[in-house]
């Protein structure tokens, strides 16, 4: 009981500073635009971790050294594929987003961004957007929340249901009221707790377990394939198809608006160099810990014998076993920082979607800013109830709720947010093809289950589509042109560009 104790108090510590965290952003949101894109004025390291810890979710600390534990490094391909696709993303999407939508009349959402950017008097890019945005989202959020249901269920013999309302019921609390700003902030406490977790629990195996070599031996011994990143079988078939499948997991960063919209909120486009550098530094010390998270808890439960009955609890397993009571708590709460991050910040664009690129779109009037901002706290509040409803009764692994959702995004968005910034061509419709043959692929191979992730096949079919119909339906206009150019200008000053400034 003892223990207990020490392990409730610092889940309660955490709690109360996620839940302080979003009082203080709650006092500096304003307005509409302060809600749901922290006024554009993210400095480069809270964005880059910010970015880090929405992205990984649950999936970081619990999928992924599962997905090692019982495959091997066959799975550490996923690392590598996202590293090179958060990589590219940094580095092509984010000055040249940040730059693009301030010029296109000031676009705060995705959604919003793709109408103005493509001049779509028809509206029906911008719904389209929201609806896919509310139907990945949904699941995407769900799976966090099962993640949440699963850490209480295993760290505490608890009981699934109310885990999982606790977790959704906090997580709520501060984005409710914090809005972007107040998930930004707290993604910069859960990404710093997220990494430390990770370096302290495979180290601290390591040395229970005797050393490096005592622990590669156990690993050869119970599954020798698992060092091997070129052998074995993965849980979606042949090695190759493996492969390639974990590595198509990089395509999916450029059309994630739960990651993306942090490009949206830099400062200037200038800092993204720099949050590029902290980004990929914190990216590649997580990754890399979950993975020796997973290889080593192969070799520990090889020594101690303890049961382990879920693999994608291994983390909190060891946590609890190697660590003081308080010190597991903060691990287990630096799980938990992992699977609220993500959920958070899905939330705020979920209720975007809802606010900017549904409910705004068919009000004849422009509602006010007072009213705007309760609709986005509702639109939190709707997706959040049915996302738990979803969650209640979970019908796959979160590895395979968050793989479906980050792939159908991928395949959606990615494409056309590419082609938005870099092809001058690309028109509305065009834009929609290529969202529709991207989502529809996602759902129609996912249910072929050929092997191959469904991420790869649907991000190139969108592209096609999306390249074909915009040659068919090109028509010159020249403030488009213009938009396209001024971006250049805007990348190419020397200083940081203030919000309202005309380049």
């Amino acid at each position: 009981m003892p223990d207990q104790i020490f392990i409730f108090a610092a889940l309660a510590l955490y709690f109360a500073a996620m839940l302080l965290i979003g009082w203080i952003a709650f006092r500096r949101t304003g307005d509409h635009e302060d809600y749901m894109l922290g006024g554009r004025d993210l400095p480069p390291w809270v964005a880059a971790l910010s970015a880090g810890a929405s992205d990984m979710s649950g999936w970081l600390v619990m999928g992924l050294p599962g997905a090692i534990y019982v495959s091997g490094l066959i799975e550490a391909w996923i690392a590598v594929g996202l590293t090179i696709g958060a990589y590219l993303n940094w580095l092509l999407v984010a000055p040249r987003l940040r730059a693009y939508t301030q010029v296109s009349r000031n676009s705060i959402t995705v959604p919003s961004f793709f109408e103005n950017r493509l001049r779509d008097t028809t509206r029906l890019l911008r719904v389209v957007s929201g609806v896919v945005i509310l139907v990945f989202f949904t699941l995407y959020i769900s799976s966090g929340m099962v993640a949440g249901g699963v850490f209480f269920e295993s760290s505490f013999n608890g009981d699934y249901l109310t885990g999982m309302l606790l977790v959704t019921g906090v997580t709520l609390a501060y984005t409710l009221f914090g809005g972007f700003l107040g998930a930004s902030l707290t993604d910069v406490v859960q990404g710093l707790m997220m990494v430390i977790a990770l370096i302290v629990i495979p180290v601290a195996a390591i040395v229970a377990i005797g050393g490096f070599a005592e622990t590669g031996t156990l690993i050869n011994e119970v599954a020798p394939d698992h060092l091997s990143m070129l052998s074995g079988t993965a849980l979606t078939g042949g090695t190759v198809l493996a492969i390639v499948s974990s590595l198509a997991w990089g395509l999916g960063y450029f059309g994630q608006p739960h990651i993306i919209v942090r490009f949206m909120a830099l400062r200037s486009p200038q800092e993204a160099k720099s949050a590029r550098r902290i980004g990929i530094s914190w990216m590649v010390v997580s990754l890399g810990g979950a993975v020796l998270s997973g290889l080593v808890g192969l070799a520990y439960i090889a020594k101690t014998g303890i049961d382990l009955a879920n693999p994608e609890t291994v983390v909190l397993l060891m946590s609890q076993t190697l660590l003081h009571p308080f010190v597991a708590g903060l691990v287990l709460a630096a799980v938990l920082a992992a699977i609220m991050s993500t959920i958070s910040s899905q939330l705020i664009v979920c209720s975007s979607a809802l606010v900017e690129d549904l409910y705004g779109v068919f009000r004849r009037t422009p509602p006010s800013q007072k009213t705007l901002m309760l609709m986005g706290r509702l639109g939190v509040l709707g997706v959040a109830i049915i996302a738990a409803v979803l969650a209640i009764t979970p019908n796959d692994t979160i590895l395979g709720l968050v793989s479906f959702a980050w792939a159908g995004f991928g395949a959606a968005f990615g494409p056309v947010i590419l082609l938005s910034l870099y092809w001058r061509k690309l028109t509305n419709w065009g834009a929609l093809a290529g969202m529709f043959v991207g989502a529809a692929t996602v759902f129609i191979w996912k249910a072929l289950d050929t092997g191959l992730y469904e991420l790869l096949p649907a991000f190139v079919f969108a592209l096609i589509a999306a390249v074909g119909v915009s040659l068919v339906t090109y028509r010159h206009d020249d403030e488009i042109q213009q938009e396209f150019t001024d971006t250049g200008v805007m990348l190419a000053l020397p200083r940081p560009h203030a919000v309202g400034d005309t380049p």
